[in-house]
């Protein structure tokens, strides 16, 4: 239940506020918005400016805030991260859902969380007010974000703009999250990096390396403990090495 609000006027209010206890940033309010029995405080960063949406060099840099509708819109977005947003929520959600949000609140199923770990997607966390030192911020990989959830405000992502992506997923219905999904992000310079969704708390690497050979090995591999109640470890196994072979195929 949220018991305290507060919208600050700038970045640095707003990281004092978020180092109180039980104090969490407000974004587009899907989650917070659930009812819980616990108490909370929440700081709303709608003022802050964390929507921006800009290209810089050969990075997308996304502001936490901005929706995933927003980036969905973008005529940046490639067309294979479209299908993976679509796949994360309904449009209503993500008209609200900001990409921080989903990124902090994402499991294993998470299609946009697979999609941005294979893009090798940058977050830039702050965890507290500027001193005189400079801003306390550290940039974090999505890989080794997911793991730790660290404290702190994301607020910025960035993701590469020289790359080919592709994605493909099963689903038990259109309508539903991935029982796996494969998103495959290829480099001008041949590295190859493999991500795969649908199964535990996170979303998998699968591999990263300087070209594609053992791709299809790679994603076999990652699902050789996968079953759970929706699919059996030897069918995400099967499934996972066509589903890459189709992604590279795509590239």
């Amino acid at each position: 239940m949220i018991t305290t609000y507060h919208r600050p006027q700038t970045l640095d209010e707003a990281l004092t506020l978020l180092s109180q206890p039980n104090t969490f940033p407000l974004g587009g309010g899907t989650l917070l918005s659930h009812p819980t029995v616990d108490s909370v405080s929440v700081v709303d960063l709608q003022h802050l400016g964390l929507d921006t949406l800009r290209v810089k060099g050969n990075e997308l840099e996304i502001g936490a805030t901005c929706t995933l509708q927003s980036l969905l819109e973008s005529e940046h977005c490639p067309e294979a991260l479209r299908s993976a947003i679509k796949l994360e929520a309904p449009i209503n959600i993500r008209n609200m859902a900001t990409i921080a949000g989903t990124l902090v609140a994402s499991d294993g199923r998470s299609p946009f969380a697979t999609a941005l770990l294979s893009m090798d997607a940058k977050l830039s966390i702050d965890r507290g007010p500027k001193t005189v030192d400079g801003p306390s911020s550290t940039v974090y990989g999505l890989g080794d974000f997911l793991p730790l959830r660290p404290r702190g405000l994301i607020t910025l992502i960035t993701l590469p703009l020289n790359t080919k992506f592709a994605f493909e997923f099963v689903s038990r219905t259109p309508a539903d999250k991935p029982i796996i999904c494969a998103a495959l992000t290829q480099w001008n310079s041949g590295r190859t990096r493999l991500a795969l969704g649908g199964y535990d708390k996170s979303p998998m690497l699968a591999m990263d390396g300087t070209e594609a050979e053992g791709l299809e090995s790679a994603a076999r591999n990652a699902y050789h403990e996968a079953t759970d109640e929706w699919a059996s470890a030897e069918y995400r196994m099967d499934v996972a090495s066509v589903l890459a072979k189709r992604c590279l195929e795509a590239l």
